[in-house]
């Protein structure tokens, strides 16, 4: 009777958009206990945690979308919301707007560029480079750049995260090796590699840094679209 009701429950989308709710606040509990610890990171506790409920139930991907596909749809929205801190602080952003192009500009062709670099130096498939390429963007707009080149949409989901979290466990410790104590500038170069994972940490540190964090990420998704297109 039990099994029955599995397989019942483990077909509704509305069971996994519940769990991935619900383990979001449990992981976003967990972050807080330790917040000074970048590895206690809650979008990569959450990853964890779904990954093993996946695997040790063995519930295909695609099946799991059906439910969660609801909260990516909110990643558009979540993107265009960062817009507002960027109106309260418009004077501070006005004051900083050289030295953010020219940061901008350098990163976003960095990343593009390394990845190309590296592409071609292992032989990689064009799918693969046009996967690679915008893992530096928030991934509503990554999986978008992928499609519209031929790349692998779930690739590039996947390693969008991956360089989020990266971005967002070595910033701290390496911002404080490198001297650099200015929060803009702190925030802005996080948010420029690691988008919205990055961003959520850089607003958890000060809210300066997560204002130009959210400021990066936004302008890198329009860069790195012009970008991308022009070199692959």
């Amino acid at each position: 009777m039990s099994d029955g009701l599995w397989v019942y429950l483990a077909t509704s989308p509305l069971l996994w958009l519940s769990g991935t709710l619900v383990i979001w606040i449990f992981a976003t509990f967990l972050a807080g206990l330790r917040p000074s610890n970048p590895l206690f990171n809650p979008t990569l506790i959450s990853i964890v945690i779904i990954a093993l409920i996946l695997y040790l139930t063995g519930i295909d991907y695609q099946r799991y979308f059906e439910g969660a596909q609801f909260i990516h749809f909110l990643l558009g929205p979540a993107t265009v919301a960062l817009g507002i801190p960027l109106y309260e602080k418009f004077e501070l952003v006005r004051r900083n707007l050289l030295p953010m192009i020219v940061a901008l500009t350098i990163g976003s062709l960095t990343a593009v560029g390394s990845t190309i670099l590296l592409s071609e130096t292992f032989g990689f498939p064009e799918f693969i480079t046009a996967s690679l390429a915008p893992k530096s963007t928030t991934a509503a707009v990554a999986m978008a750049i992928s499609k519209s080149l031929a790349g692998d949409p779930s690739l590039t989901a996947a390693v969008v995260v991956l360089t989020g979290i990266c971005g967002a466990v070595v910033v701290t410790p390496m911002m404080n090796a490198m001297g650099v104590r200015d929060y803009g500038a702190r925030g802005f170069a996080v948010g420029l590699a690691s988008h919205g994972i990055g961003t959520a940490r850089a607003y958890s540190v000060n809210p300066v840094a997560g204002l130009f964090s959210g400021i990066a990420m936004g302008l890198n998704a329009i860069v790195t679209s012009i970008v991308v297109h022009i070199f692959l």
